[in-house]
């Protein structure tokens, strides 16, 4: 196993914190009552998690009633959407868009085969949204608007309050998928036009197995999870009390840590950027570079594959990813990247780095050492190399024989 990797995949999960680790432990072992009991030992483990929804509520600017405890970001995503129609049946009409998660994407495919239309909002090539075309969709018959706050693979910001301004014109539901988004731009849910917003624990330092679903007050809910009365009967099954004290302390850590580290990330992530696009000829930044993420950069290196730079890079003991983890093992190039018109030349070799605030600057330093030769090697490898014609024709025909 690598003990000391440099980890550049935080936007798959992230390392959780030390502090995180010390907070959840006694409720592993010592403090292990039910927090809906009525004896004191369960009470106690009850203060313990109405804390951590204290703390949750105080990173996303809400009131802590408005906090629903899941298991990740899948399931709160799956609970907004359902809810929303659920509590709207004579709607029939959703809106998302061509680069959401799998996570949102599969639930609209699957309701289109009961009946519901989707309309799937189009992306530009720096990945943004045209707010026309969201303003010429919305209609009396839409129950929900889902839209992420920021992409996973490209780490481009989509105008939300823009966009919630317009929902509400229309009286739908406003859902977003915040979960790259939480603990790398401040929130506040109070002043802010979303209805429902998911969060998931492992991409803030917490462990895996935790997420968050916001419910603003007045939104009609219905839950997704039926069974007791935990979660104010919005989410039944016995809390994961450790997952739950971990993800307040993470949101505490990431509200102390949110401004210094993001500077500080855009900081490290520019420096790789830049040192990557002066060094390596034939390769780009996919995506927006003003309205993204400061952690995440995304970039395309012509005429070479995405999973052979991944593998050279793992020789070095360097994690970064060619998409989202939740595609992992599909040779398909990245939804996200095709729905941004990219050319093939670019698509194959795109790869991501995504840095938290345990990235260094050796760490970076290493990063820009070795990939001019990894990229020189595949190049020569390549029987293309800066054939562009014939490079398109090979993926041409690979796709229409998929």
């Amino acid at each position: 196993m690598q003990k000391n990797c440099i980890y550049l995949d935080n936007n798959a999960t992230t390392k959780v914190d030390p502090e995180v680790v010390e907070a959840m432990m006694p409720y592993m072992t010592d403090f292990y009552g039910n927090p809906s009991s009525m004896h004191t030992f369960g009470g106690q483990v009850g203060k313990a998690v109405k804390q951590a929804r204290q703390q949750v509520a105080a990173l996303l600017g809400c009131d802590d009633s408005e906090i629903i405890f899941t298991s990740c970001g899948t399931e709160g995503d799956n609970a907004a959407i359902r809810a929303a129609l659920l509590a709207q049946p004579e709607k029939r009409h959703i809106i998302t868009t061509q680069v959401e998660h799998p996570a949102v994407l599969n639930v609209c495919k699957q309701l289109e085969t009961q009946g519901y239309t989707v309309t799937y909002l189009s992306v530009n090539g720096q990945g943004q949204l045209d707010l026309d075309e969201l303003e010429a969709s919305l209609t009396g018959n839409t129950a929900l608007v889902t839209i992420m706050y920021a992409n996973n693979e490209t780490g481009v910001i989509f105008p939300i309050e823009e966009i919630g301004l317009r929902v509400k014109e229309y009286g739908a539901i406003f859902h977003v998928d915040a979960v790259q988004a939480v603990g790398k731009i401040p929130l506040n849910m109070k002043t802010s036009t979303i209805d429902m917003l998911t969060m998931s624990g492992h991409k803030i330092h917490a462990p895996k197995g935790i997420g968050v679903l916001y419910v603003k007050r007045g939104v009609r809910f219905r839950p997704f999870l039926i069974g007791g009365q935990q979660e104010r009967g919005r989410r039944s099954g016995t809390e994961n009390v450790p997952g739950i004290i971990a993800l307040g302390k993470a949101a505490e850590l990431e509200a102390l840590h949110l401004e210094e580290a993001t500077k500080r990330e855009r900081k490290l992530r520019d420096r790789l950027e830049q040192a990557i696009l002066t060094k390596i000829p034939d390769c780009e930044v996919n995506g927006d570079t003003t309205q993204r993420l400061p952690n995440t950069t995304n970039i395309g290196f012509k005429y070479i594959e995405g999973e052979a730079i991944l593998l050279y890079l793992n020789q070095h003991g360097i994690c970064a990813s060619s998409g989202s983890a939740c595609s992992s093992g599909s040779l398909e190039p990245s939804h996200v990247l095709r729905a941004m018109g990219l050319p093939y030349t670019i698509l194959h070799g795109s790869i991501r780095f995504s840095l938290c605030r345990y990235t260094t600057e050796a760490e970076i330093d290493q990063v820009i050492a070795v990939m001019p030769d990894i990229i020189q090697r595949l190049r020569d490898m390549s029987p293309f190399k800066n054939d562009q014609a014939g490079w398109l024709q090979a993926q041409e025909q690979t796709l229409a024989h998929r």
